[in-house]
């Protein structure tokens, strides 16, 4: 937390004189230490760029993964019936992204100290989610005619 020095200002003979100097006090603003430091380690603009394009790899990577492994889950769990279809099916998930983990870590990506959880967190929300969209969207789609509706068709 920044430290502010307080201002001392000369005594005012007027009371109105002492508030209008409060408010000019108020809407001051003191400096503060700078929000972004210096980069400690410089990266040149060509290693930030093949940084960056391997992280835009990996997470396309997972996308890709995720429509995948979301396709299969529907399938390779079709024995499994109940609760245990859901869990089999997030484990089957979580299997699967740390796959894409050690996939990450075989890119050797050069970033520093800072950014290294970025292998992990890289494109996560989008994985999950774009699994479980593909995995229900599926599922749906195989067992559609399977289900009834309870909806008498119109003839």
């Amino acid at each position: 937390m920044a430290k502010f020095k307080k201002k001392k200002s000369e005594p005012t003979p007027d009371p109105k004189d002492s508030k209008k100097e409060s408010i000019k006090e108020e809407n001051e603003i003191p400096d503060t230490e700078s929000n972004n430091p210096e980069p400690t380690e410089p990266i040149s603009q060509e290693g930030k760029s093949e940084k960056d394009k391997k992280l835009d790899r990996l997470f396309w990577l997972r996308v890709a993964f995720a429509v995948i492994a979301g396709t299969l889950a529907t399938f390779i769990f079709e024995d499994i019936q109940g609760e245990e279809r859901r869990w089999a099916s997030i484990v089957f998930m979580i299997i699967i992204f740390i796959v894409t983990i050690f996939i990450a870590k075989s890119m050797k990506m050069q970033l520093p100290s800072s950014d290294r959880k970025k292998i992990v967190t890289q494109g996560i929300g989008s994985y999950i989610f774009l699994y479980l969209f593909v995995w229900i969207l599926t599922y749906t789609i195989v067992h559609a005619g399977t289900v009834s509706t309870g909806i008498i068709p119109i003839s």
